[in-house]
């Protein structure tokens, strides 16, 4: 099969051709249809996850058709169209038993732990426990975007932010995790603020329901939202992942606020300092959100069905196979608007 490979990090991934995948007696291996190109991709090509072994393919967001089936697999067959998410969970550590497979003790990760998605086949890890099926009528392409920037905020807004009616949402960094919180959370009657560095990004979140914009490089992002919301933000996310956009999404928090982490703070920014004393004389909650699990798909799949989201409006970019080494270069200049998706192989 024709694959994206890179041998070492941060050195340009070539267009390979490689074994085909062969599925696991517990998983299958699916005709990739749909991959996205996240940032995520491009921290591990940098190096910053320790759980890639070398030569590596990446890719975690996708969609496809079930090629082969495991001999112990029996809710798939072939030819089913699924997504997935981007933790699998392993079905037998504490966390998995709890429901909670986005924190599975044994998790494997297609794109980090095993070889991922950019590539025409890819093989899946316990397949009964993660696939999830696709709605009839739902692009790969939007599809693909569910697996990790869309469900990632579902979760961070839905089930850890616990979003409510009337609140003040702050949304830091409107990429594709960004844009798909400003979404959620105005679906979910939240009046949003979307900040970016990007007169673009920033239009965009408008069109997805965001009640007020700021423009990171113009203003006092905390004060800014502090002055719109008289008082502060309910709900304050990180979704780019860097020092400043953490800290103001901190301070700009009302007190008793919650700040969920979405963003990854790897590298150079794995250990940021926080306005400790913010947080403890304001009670503020920090929050991790990390992934969903495929059982939880069902709730957020409905309000696609009844028109409340719409992750196909997050779809930028549509590019070859060929043309995703470039892409994941160019990750870090963040110039795309939406999310970047390989159709074609």
């Amino acid at each position: 099969m024709k694959a994206v490979l890179f041998e070492k990090f941060q050195e340009a991934p070539k267009l390979v051709t490689v074994q085909d995948p062969r599925p696991e007696d517990h998983g299958v291996v699916l005709k990739v249809m749909a991959t996205g190109v996240c940032r995520s991709d491009w921290h591990g090509w940098m190096g910053h996850d320790s759980d890639i072994e070398l030569p590596h393919v990446p890719g975690h967001e996708l969609a496809g058709v079930i090629e082969a089936v495991g001999k112990d697999v029996s809710q798939w067959k072939v030819g089913d169209k699924v997504t997935v998410p981007f933790i699998c969970g392993c079905g037998s550590c504490p966390e998995c038993h709890a429901g909670h497979q986005q924190v599975c003790l044994h998790q494997e990760q297609p794109g980090f732990t095993q070889w991922g998605s950019f590539a025409e086949y890819v093989g899946i890890h316990q397949a009964d426990l993660n696939l999830v099926a696709l709605p009839d009528g739902m692009e790969f392409a939007t599809a693909a975007s569910l697996g990790c920037r869309f469900a990632t905020s579902f979760r961070a807004v839905v089930d850890q932010g616990k979003v409510s009616a009337g609140q003040w949402v702050a949304v830091h960094g409107c990429g594709g995790v960004g844009l798909s919180a400003v979404m959620i959370a105005a679906a979910a009657g939240a009046n949003v603020i979307g900040v970016d560095l990007d007169p673009a990004k920033l239009d965009l979140a408008r069109e997805l329901g965001a009640a007020a914009v700021i423009h990171g490089g113009e203003a006092d992002v905390p004060e800014a939202i502090r002055d719109t919301t008289r008082g502060g933000a309910h709900v304050s996310l990180d979704a780019l992942g860097h020092p400043v956009t953490m800290t103001n999404s901190i301070l700009c928090l009302r007190p008793r606020g919650k700040h969920i982490q979405v963003g990854l703070m790897l590298g150079d920014h794995a250990a940021p300092a926080v306005p400790m004393p913010k947080i403890v004389g304001q009670e503020i909650e920090l929050l991790g959100s990390h992934g969903m699990q495929a059982h939880r798909y069902g709730a957020m799949l409905d309000m696609v069905a009844c028109g409340k989201l719409d992750p196909a409006r997050l779809v930028g970019d549509r590019i070859s196979l060929a043309a995703a080494p470039e892409a994941l270069m160019n990750m870090d200049k963040f110039t795309s608007v939406g999310a970047t998706v390989i159709t074609r192989f």
